[in-house]
């Protein structure tokens, strides 16, 4: 297998470096500025390696076309420029422990933060390897720039290599993946692919056909505003109420904290506000549709019961649906998800496939007529300051990026 190492390692701590974290109180799309920033420098590296069609949508989408050499199905890859907002993104330095000797890894910016491979045992599989993290107080961002790296070193090689056979595929970098506002209405149609992956998974050999579905809540408490002092039988505090409706839903169950697997559900995310008025959002996780509706209509039974307690307060909750589980399309079609697991197949990788307790582009896009399995880059711990990654994970999945466009021109 062609080695990429060096590639990688570049590509991602340049990414990375970037400030591109989203904002789901946005209504701007992208849902910040910043991300106009990686998105135009992908555009101008695209260009640079000779790819064509290269195009920056209005709606902050960057698009692609790997010219095929044979023929074949238009295979898309996608991976999301955007960082999550669940913790500090401002600042991130990137750093590489080159062969890394499997001790404790400590972090120069937070000298108490420990990432261990007796905690984490996927790390303790990667002695030896170079591993990517970021200095303590920030993510790393590696979800997903270390699948833009990927697609971009893959597209890199491709184009410079005319004698391997392959179809033509298309690339797609979209903003706001971690709000749910990765795929605009009008990207299955700019990305006119026969079928996609998104580079947005985890440990090497996962091949994932299968998803959350999903829905957002907010809920909007209006209470009774009164100086405290003359407050008697007056105030209505909406913290209070806020207090009541979590302390109402489950606690010991259907709760991030105490779910695995296939259980899902209800996250509160965000308290903000103060005693006249409070906003609560929740994120509603199942990986099934009645499941999905039986935790929507529990949230709303406990917000009309604390509602009924308080007849004085106002409380409103509100659910939008984000995306659904993907095996509800691909079940029916596993041709993209057979052609992943072949190609990994040919390069002595065992295939796992488990549900992804999360969702990806890929959700969005295949229940919008793309089907798109997600396929793994490598990256760990997402979402926090002990985010890494092993530069030689990504060269694997580079790797079967190459295989999988071998493999579809037959």
């Amino acid at each position: 297998m062609p080695r990429f190492d060096a590639e990688l390692e570049t590509r991602l701590i340049r990414y990375a470096a970037i400030d591109s974290q989203s904002d789901e109180d946005s209504a701007a799309a992208p849902s910040t500025a910043i991300q106009w920033d990686i998105l135009r420098l992908l555009e101008t590296e695209l260009k640079d390696i000779g790819a064509t069609d290269v195009t920056l949508t209005d709606y902050g989408t960057v698009l692609a076309t790997i010219p095929g050499t044979a023929p074949g199905p238009t295979i898309g890859f996608l991976a999301h420029v955007d960082t999550a907002p669940q913790f500090n993104a401002t600042g991130v330095k990137p750093r590489v422990i080159k062969g890394w000797n499997g001790g404790d890894i400590t972090f120069p910016d937070a000298p108490g933060l420990t990432l261990s491979p007796v905690e984490f045992p996927y790390l303790a599989e990667k002695q030896g390897h170079d591993i990517i993290t970021a200095s303590g107080t920030t993510l790393l961002g590696a979800d997903d720039k270390a699948g833009v790296a990927i697609i971009m070193t893959a597209a890199r090689h491709l184009l410079a290599s005319p004698e391997v056979k392959r179809p033509t595929f298309r690339i797609a970098f979209t903003p706001d993946e971690e709000i749910g506002r990765g795929v605009d209405p009008r990207l299955p149609k700019d990305l006119a692919a026969d079928f996609a992956y998104t580079f947005d998974g985890g440990a090497v050999g996962e091949i994932e056909y299968e998803s959350f579905s999903a829905d957002g809540a907010v809920v909007t408490i209006k209470g009774v505003s009164i100086h405290p002092g003359l407050a008697k039988g007056k105030m209505v505090n909406a913290l209070h109420l806020a207090a009541r409706i979590i302390d109402t839903l489950p606690h010991a169950t259907m709760t991030p904290e105490t779910t695995d697997g296939r259980d899902g559900f209800i996250h509160v995310t965000d308290l903000t506000g103060g005693s006249a008025e409070a906003t609560m959002r929740f994120i509603l996780r199942d990986f099934e549709r009645d499941g999905l509706a039986a935790k929507g209509a529990l949230l709303q039974a406990v917000c009309q019961a604390v509602q009924l307690g308080e007849p004085r307060a106002q409380i409103t909750c509100t659910i939008k649906p984000q995306y659904r589980n993907m095996r509800y399309w691909l079940e029916n079609d596993m041709t993209p998800v057979d052609l992943a697991r072949k190609a990994a197949q040919n390069l002595g990788i065992e295939p796992v496939s488990v549900p992804i307790r999360g969702g990806t582009d890929g959700s969005r896009l295949t229940e919008m007529g793309v089907p798109c399995p997600n396929l793994f880059t490598g990256m760990q711990n997402i979402h926090g300051p002990l985010e890494w990654v092993s530069v030689q994970d990504m060269a694997v999945a580079t790797n079967l990026m190459l295989e999988l466009v071998q493999e579809a021109a037959g």
